[in-house]
């Protein structure tokens, strides 16, 4: 029988647009779906059949809209490349969902809650899209009156309900630090999805009270960002991060604010998306550059050095990095208190911008002044009770750097220490580490390296047991 299927048009011209044969285009696809944990098998037969006519399944849709978005530095949804029946616009509806900041973003956290702990496949197996990421940069709270009502709805709130909320805010991510993201997630989400969620729509006794609580679930929507992200759901963390930035924002605390575009660079920069971060960097810059403490600002100056690397402004980047060491050593460890919303995550600036010296480094090719940054971020934080996770992810990346100058025993006993801390840690980024390390040490073994084998039988049983 003939096939009477009409050739896709809109899909043809936007890959004509971009320059890509249909292996390239295949190629990118994977890639897409690859960084939130999706396996396709896309190949050029399959994009063929796509642009004769035949519609591909509404999750691979959105990966294939942005893999193009990429490619022509525009927003392009599946709806777009010519899928207009009910099924793909039901599901480019709910892929929607939080990649845009509405009048209320206390519904729209409900609702991603929701999608969340039913794992929902079109929000949790969602691609990171590099148009949202600018969202942030060019979004006001136009919608202020209308959350400002919303907010006055409940009950009375006070400053010990705000209170209650950031104890239960710290012991969760006290969790995260010991034993990573995957722990308590659903608890949490749930959490932020009832008492969370009430609370701000509770009566305050004053703005200050108001404000606050807006924090307060600015910081647990962030929180939920980073399991998702922690858990290679990096698409599902972009659309917490950008609510968490709405509610930063209305909260008026500008320091907030900062502080999650900061981690929206760096995150984006963690999964190989540099588009956009420099400018995030910037803005997170700007919001706090004579407004908060030189600790604090040491943050937000090496995330600018980390992108100006991956921009290829190598002089700028090492610029920086010297600017954010100086402002650390101005600091005073005995009076500096962080805002609450950064001192439950860190308490050691000097070990995080370490860290972030480190990444930047290794961006410059300079690995051994890599390998002493990182060798700085992981005793620090070894020397912290509860920092079991990212003390791992240091003296992984540490043995790595180690690795790369050749020093290959030295590296193995890294990466033994290494994998001492990852144990009964359950986090997708600790698993790609194992993962990263096991591929190295299969070089060693060839190489006649004897610490090799018995590291890589131990890395075996760690991926086993955390299966």
């Amino acid at each position: 029988m003939k096939d009477t299927r009409t050739r896709n048009e809109a899909l043809c011209d936007a890959v004509k647009e971009a320059c890509l044969t249909y292996d390239q285009l295949a190629a990118d696809i994977r890639r897409t779906a690859a960084e939130s944990g999706t396996i396709l098998r896309t190949n050029s037969s399959a994009v063929t059949h796509w642009a004769a006519g035949r519609p591909p399944a509404p999750g691979t849709a959105g990966y294939i809209a942005e893999a193009l978005s990429r490619r022509l530095g525009r927003h392009i949804t599946p709806v777009d490349l010519g899928w207009t029946d009910p099924e793909h616009r039901a599901d480019r509806a709910g892929a929607a969902l939080g990649t845009s900041v509405g009048p209320d973003p206390i519904d729209i956290v409900r609702r991603l809650g929701e999608a969340d702990i039913n794992r929902r496949q079109i929000i949790t197996a969602a691609a990171y899209s590099v148009a949202a990421a600018a969202l942030p940069l060019g979004t006001a709270q136009a919608a202020e009156a209308c959350l400002r009502a919303a907010t006055t709805a409940g009950g009375h709130v006070g400053a010990a309900d705000i209170a209650a909320v950031r104890a239960m805010l710290q012991a969760f991510t006290r969790i995260d630090e010991r034993q990573g993201g995957q722990h308590g997630r659903t608890a949490v989400v749930q959490y932020l999805r009832s008492d969370v969620a009430d609370l701000t729509r509770g009566r305050f006794a004053t703005e200050t009270d108001r404000n606050d609580a807006l924090g307060t679930a600015a910081a647990v929507t962030y929180l939920c960002g980073w399991k998702a992200y922690d858990a290679g759901e990096h698409g599902l963390a972009q659309r917490y991060y950008l609510q968490a930035v709405a509610l930063a924002r209305e909260s008026d605390h500008p320091a907030h604010e900062a502080w999650i575009l900061r981690t929206q660079a760096n995150s984006a920069m963690g999964i190989s998306r540099p588009e956009h971060t420099l400018d995030l960097a910037d803005a997170a810059l700007s919001l706090t550059e004579g407004r908060v403490s030189p600790g604090y600002l040491s943050l937000f100056v090496i995330t600018r050095a980390r992108a100006l690397a991956l921009a290829g402004r190598g002089p700028e980047a090492a610029a920086e990095i010297r600017r954010a060491q100086d402002l650390v050593l101005r600091k005073n460890e005995s009076t500096e208190e962080l805002p609450f919303w950064a001192s439950v995550w860190t308490s050691r600036n000097t070990a995080n911008v370490a860290t972030n010296a480190a990444k930047t480094l290794v961006s410059l090719r300079d690995h051994a002044n890599a390998e002493r940054h990182y060798t700085t971020a992981a005793s620090t934080f070894d020397r912290v009770a509860g920092k079991a996770r990212v003390t791992a992810l240091s003296l992984s990346d540490l043995g790595r750097e180690q690795a790369a100058q050749g020093h290959l025993e030295q590296a193995c006993s890294t990466w033994g220490r290494a994998l001492d801390y990852f144990e009964g840690i359950n986090s997708d980024q600790a698993a790609k580490q194992v993962t990263g390390i096991r591929r190295q040490l299969q070089a060693f073994e060839r190489r006649g390296v004897g610490a090799a084998t018995h590291l890589d039988h131990r890395a075996r049983d760690w991926q086993l047991a955390h299966a």
